[in-house]
């Protein structure tokens, strides 16, 4: 490894060890749609080991969002964790089945998670409580899961 990639290891492994828990779950989100759209690009080309390492990836991160879900938080997480059971059979379906519309549906379920998650972060204060995160953005994910209508 080069010196600047250990130097930009080191400043990713920083920045992860200091965020406060929404940042962790909006950089988590980040990821899995990088991950997600990567796969697809190299699906559409036929680019199937990329592909395969870009689901993978995307399968990793749902299963620790799902299993670190507390559905007893608030109203909203049993749909919410029936949006990654959902998503994770899709994935698995996608990269054993080369199916690029999977991917796509994926994308299309995810994202607006994604930005509802990046919403409800940005009206956190500093220095808000990192127990109150979860209600903080209960109110952004439950709208984003009326606008998939599964809340």
């Amino acid at each position: 490894m080069t010196l600047r990639a250990q130097q930009l290891s080191r400043y990713n492994d920083d920045a992860v060890l200091s965020a406060p828990p929404a940042r962790l779950l909006t950089m988590l989100y980040d990821r899995l749609l990088l991950d997600l759209k990567r796969a697809q690009l190299a699906q559409e080309s036929s680019n199937w080991d990329t592909a395969r390492e870009n689901l993978l990836h995307a399968q990793a991160i749902v299963a620790e969002l799902r299993s670190t879900l507390r559905t007893d938080a608030w109203d909203g997480a049993a749909s919410l964790a029936s949006i990654y059971d959902y998503s994770m059979e899709a994935l698995i379906g996608a990269n054993i089945y080369r199916d690029v519309e999977r991917t796509k549906e994926c994308i299309g379920l995810l994202e607006p998670l994604r930005q509802g998650w990046h919403e409800a972060s940005a009206a956190l204060s500093a220095d808000t409580p990192a127990g109150s995160v979860a209600g903080a953005v209960a109110g952004s994910v439950a709208a984003s899961g009326r606008a998939l209508g599964v809340a």
